[in-house]
């Protein structure tokens, strides 16, 4: 399969004059069309450094990415932001909607900002899919959290993006309604062939990927194919008890 995001020796060092972390240390990682990977680890292990170099919101030190078969490195913060706008969606714990926005302006945003036509029939079957057809009119405010993750959803999927990636999307979130938005996002994949990303310290949440990359001391120590809840738990319980090798 082709890789939707490939990441090659990819490094992030933060500080400088000796005071220095190094939150990814030569990462390779490929993640393919129509998948759905969660990437876990300890706190400070590099899982969230790894969305952002990944994504374009953050340069690496060194090496490099590629969304699809555009490499980032070489672009400018001007051809950085339309790729993002155009290829990438994003789905955070914190929602990120506008509150002066309807739930169907939240939807629309992306397109909004890329002077883009909406396909009319493809938001239809967006906002039917995240179950909000009822929504449309209210605020974000009048939202519960769950409906208000689904905004962010919908909105993340208005521009048919190559990938899709979320961090921590159901941290704010209640059992239930994390369950909902994680099988909505697992719709995304088995349905519409979407390709999804997502940082997550949940095994749970991490159980509804085809696979689980572990993530300590800024390298890739695990990648496991479905692991399921009770694997994952026991993969992390082993990092914190172990010295870390790359896998």
């Amino acid at each position: 399969m082709t890789s939707a995001v490939r990441v090659e020796r990819l490094t992030r060092v933060y500080g400088a004059h000796g005071q220095t972390v190094t939150a990814l240390a030569g990462v390779d990682a490929s993640f393919a069309r129509g998948t759905f990977t969660a990437v876990m680890g300890p706190s400070g292990s590099g899982k969230s450094t790894l969305l952002q170099t990944a994504a374009g919101l953050d340069r690496p030190t060194s090496g490099r990415a590629w969304i699809g078969d555009t490499e980032l490195s070489g672009l400018s913060e001007t051809a950085l932001t339309t790729l993002r706008r155009t290829h990438i969606g994003f789905v955070f714990q914190a929602f990120n909607l506008i509150g002066a926005l309807s739930v169907e302006e939240n939807i629309l945003l992306p397109l909004r900002l890329s002077k883009v036509r909406p396909d009319r029939a493809w938001i239809a079957e967006v906002i039917d899919r995240v179950g909000l057809r009822d929504r449309l009119r209210h605020r974000p405010s009048a939202l519960s959290g769950g409906q208000q993750q689904r905004v962010a959803i919908a909105r993340a999927l208005a521009m048919r993006p190559e990938v899709i990636f979320c961090d921590e999307p159901t941290g704010a979130l209640d059992t239930q309604t994390a369950a909902e938005v994680l099988t909505l996002l697992r719709a995304t994949v088995d349905e519409q062939g979407q390709t999804v990303v997502m940082v997550t310290h949940d095994p749970v949440a991490a159980s509804y990927a085809d696979r689980v990359m572990v993530l300590a001391d800024g390298l890739v120590v695990r990648d496991l194919p479905q692991p399921g809840a009770g694997r994952i738990a026991e993969e992390l319980a082993a990092i914190g008890r172990t010295p870390q090798t790359a896998a």
